[in-house]
């Protein structure tokens, strides 16, 4: 028994040595409180409590008072940075234009959260056109100033390894470089003009999108301010290799009015890279786009996707239009702007939509509008919906038994995939197979898939009767 309260008397006095020198996130802590149960249970003997132990669980409440404390540094990143396009001066203490990242984890990490701050704030405010950029971090309390061992995150060399280098961090700088948005002109040549109406404004907004490449001067360093709001808004965003000649840029641009002179603010742009086709033809494929959080909700993202479209199926080397890894609000836009494309061709007119999914439809759709089979029959589907009378039962049940007939695929796969399983696996091992193959649950699963399908479908038509 005296070795044992020697022992727990040693370890408690180790606790407290290694406590002071670490802190309540690392690792050890968590070690330490493990080491402290454990030397509870070793020096318990018939429930009297010795005085090592009494001093390890003094330590352990030590620690989780410090753990409370130390929570109340914990900051998250994608509300403590705020970003801003700034058009006028008055715009930098203008908290209504202010928006926030959806994501920040690529530079904070899953939890985006910063450690080590009270109160923090990282101000990254862009001029509205050159995205010329002013970066500052304010904070009304820091770790270190209460706790002499804990550091904080070094949130500005994050940022730093984010953006690109030429950023200011006065406010006096930033306004200087705001006076310099009068020399700012778009890149490359304009492919569309279009005008949307502003209801506060009670005027139409002329906006104009560009095709650019990196032989415009000035646009690597444009490129490289722009490309770093993909960190925030797209979840697996990454960067492109510029260097690569075969990349395509297209860029939306708002022309407003300061004090007499037409200013251009960034809306929005879009990747597109032109994969080579055996033999002599192109796929273009998107691989980024985005509109800017202030301008989301115009339509800017439609009138984007309709003008790289038509871009590319003049050109006559072009084989089909694709994109990478869609999302599924992509998938939506994209639905919208192809049916809006082919609702005008003789092939979905409504006597031949009633008659099913054709060839004609899908070398029509691909002749004419670069349009792959895949994204036909969705556009079919669509408009067959938009001609159908769901009210009438027989109508309403052909047109279900025909998208399902597209939906069953998968499920007809798997069966394939048993019917092999019969010839090969022994009597036991197919059992434990069908068991994971539940067919009701399958006809409930096709009816959900089927359920969804149409209620996106039937917003897509109630959009296309507004447009």
């Amino acid at each position: 028994m005296i070795i044992n309260a020697l022992y727990s008397i040693f370890c408690s006095f180790l606790l407290c040595f290694l406590y002071l020198k670490t802190t309540s996130r690392s690792p050890l802590c968590l070690i330490l409180r493990r080491t402290v149960n454990r030397l509870h249970s070793a020096t318990s003997l018939n429930k009297l409590e010795l005085p090592g132990q009494r001093l390890a669980k003094t330590c352990t409440t030590c620690l989780s008072a410090m753990e409370k404390k130390l929570a109340e540094y914990k900051c998250s990143t994608n509300e403590a940075i705020q970003l801003k396009l700034v058009r006028f001066p008055e715009d930098i203490e203008d908290e209504s234009i202010m928006f926030n990242p959806e994501y920040s984890h690529q530079i904070f990490g899953d939890e985006e959260v910063a450690f080590g701050y009270k109160g923090l704030k990282i101000l990254l405010y862009c001029s509205a056109g050159n995205l010329s950029t002013m970066f500052r971090v304010q904070y009304s309390s820091k770790v270190s100033d209460k706790f002499d061992l804990v550091q904080p995150d070094d949130v500005e060399n994050k940022i730093h390894e984010l953006i690109p280098a030429g950023f200011c961090c006065g406010t006096d700088d930033f306004i200087s470089l705001l006076e310099k948005e009068v020399n700012f002109k778009p890149f490359g040549s304009i492919v569309h003009t279009y005008t949307v109406h502003n209801e506060e404004a009670g005027e139409d907004i002329t906006y104009q999108i560009y095709k650019a490449d990196m032989t415009c001067p000035g646009f690597r360093e444009y490129h490289e301010r722009l490309q770093t709001f993909l960190m925030w808004f797209i979840e697996t965003a990454s960067y492109i290799d510029v260097d690569d000649e075969k990349w395509d840029y297209f860029l939306v641009f708002e022309k407003y009015n300061k004090d007499g002179a037409t200013l251009f603010a960034t809306v929005g742009y879009m990747t597109v890279y032109n994969y080579y086709v055996y033999p002599d033809k192109t796929r273009p494929r998107v691989s980024q786009m985005l509109v800017l959080p202030p301008f989301q909700g115009e339509g800017h993202g439609a009138q984007l996707m309709e003008t790289v479209h038509r871009y590319y199926v003049s050109a006559p080397n072009i084989f089909d239009i694709t994109a990478e890894d869609p999302s599924e609000n992509f998938v939506r836009l994209r639905d919208f702007v192809l049916v809006k494309l082919c609702q005008n061709l003789a092939c979905f007119s409504p006597e031949k939509l009633v008659c099913g999914f054709s060839q004609e439809m899908v070398t029509e759709a691909q002749e004419k509008l670069k349009i792959n089979k895949k994204h036909a029959r969705r556009v079919y589907e669509i408009l067959r919906l938009r001609a159908t009378d769901m009210s009438d039962l027989e109508k309403s049940k052909a047109y279900r038994l025909d998208v399902k007939k597209r939906l069953v695929g998968p499920y007809k796969k798997n069966q394939r995939e048993m019917t092999k399983m019969q010839q090969c696996l022994r009597p036991e091992e197919l059992t434990n197979q069908m068991n994971q193959i539940d067919l009701n649950t399958q006809h409930e699963q096709l009816e959900e898939s089927y359920q969804q399908l149409v209620e996106e479908y039937r917003r897509i038509v109630e959009r296309l009767a507004q447009a």
